[in-house]
């Protein structure tokens, strides 16, 4: 049977660290929610690389600020994967280069930008994993596509181009189109996958929507991989101040126990199993990877809101 790592999408958001629910107290310094944060879960995902490129420096202090078992996950920079990016989202120094956003458009597409600037993306971003490969706490990068990028062979070669620019890491894709799941696509999405070593994000999230994946929990490499982003219908593709609204959820018992089996199912297809809360008000994250893990039966770092005092 594999292991199974539980965690959050994220130990600094904003809403989790003013809280005051989770950290024992909303002055700590990032050094010393960073620690905390790994005495209570083996696992997390790293947002903030998805609005920008990390520096080497900065993942070198994630390393260094954590238990020798810990593992990051990263979601990786938001052009890379077919979104849109403001200027501000790129490296200063690489501003003129990039020089203004096109007419009509929000931001920047990865076809808006020189092929040098590409490369130039990509190795940062390679660079920037370097201490958390060294470290061994480099877990899965995290392909995540917009609803608007559906099946078809330019989307596989979008892919595919991830796969080539990381080959040294294992890769996750999560899609946010029904149609990578329908009954003219599944196979073909999830032999793509398998044959390219690639692993499947399975989610939970509000369905009826064309942006919504349905729960199908399949394992397509030896890592499986389980995104918690709540039921929240009513705020699922509302326009937001933040991503809190969107993903504003407290599972019930009822609610996640609905994942038990289907988690004990990937347990058994695959070596590991990373499943993470992305839900984000307040302390939903660590209380419903707390809950699965009661659920599950799966030991957690012990409380110590004791080692920290106002």
């Amino acid at each position: 049977m594999g292991k199974i790592l539980i965690g959050t999408c994220s130990w600094t958001d904003k809403e989790l660290v003013s809280s005051a629910t989770f950290y024992p107290h909303t002055s700590m310094s990032a050094e010393e929610r960073l620690r905390f944060y790994a005495e209570q879960f083996p696992l997390v995902e790293v947002d903030s690389t998805y609005y920008a490129l990390p520096s080497e420096r900065t993942a070198a202090v994630w390393a260094e600020r954590t238990p020798p078992d810990f593992t990051f996950d990263v979601k990786a920079f938001r052009l890379f994967t077919g979104h849109w990016a403001d200027k501000a989202a790129f490296p200063r120094d690489l501003h003129q280069e990039i020089g203004e956003v096109p007419s009509g458009k929000r931001g920047f597409y990865y076809r808006d930008v020189t092929e040098p600037v590409k490369e130039e993306l990509w190795r940062r971003f390679r660079d920037s994993l370097v201490p958390l490969r060294a470290a061994g706490k480099l877990g899965l990068v995290l392909l995540q596509y917009p609803a608007w990028v559906f099946p078809g062979p330019q989307s596989k070669d979008l892919i595919l181009k991830a796969k080539e620019e990381l080959a040294a890491d294992s890769l996750a894709v999560e899609f946010r189109h029904h149609s990578w799941l329908d009954e003219k696509h599944r196979a073909d999405t999830l032999r793509f996958l398998r044959e390219n070593n690639l692993t499947f994000v399975t989610v939970d999230e509000p369905q009826g929507f064309p942006s919504s994946m349905p729960p199908v929990a399949v394992a397509t490499s030896d890592t499986a991989y389980v995104r918690f982003h709540g039921r929240n219908a009513a705020t699922w593709q509302a326009k937001a101040e933040s991503s809190a609204s969107r993903f504003d959820w407290y599972y019930t018992s009822a609610e996640m126990g609905e994942w038990v089996p289907k988690i004990r199912e990937l347990q058994a297809e695959a070596r590991t199993v990373h499943a993470l809360m992305n839900t984000n008000r307040g302390d939903q994250g660590p209380a419903n990877a707390r809950l699965l893990a009661s659920l599950l039966q799966v030991p957690l770092g012990a409380d110590h809101q004791d080692l920290f005092h106002p």
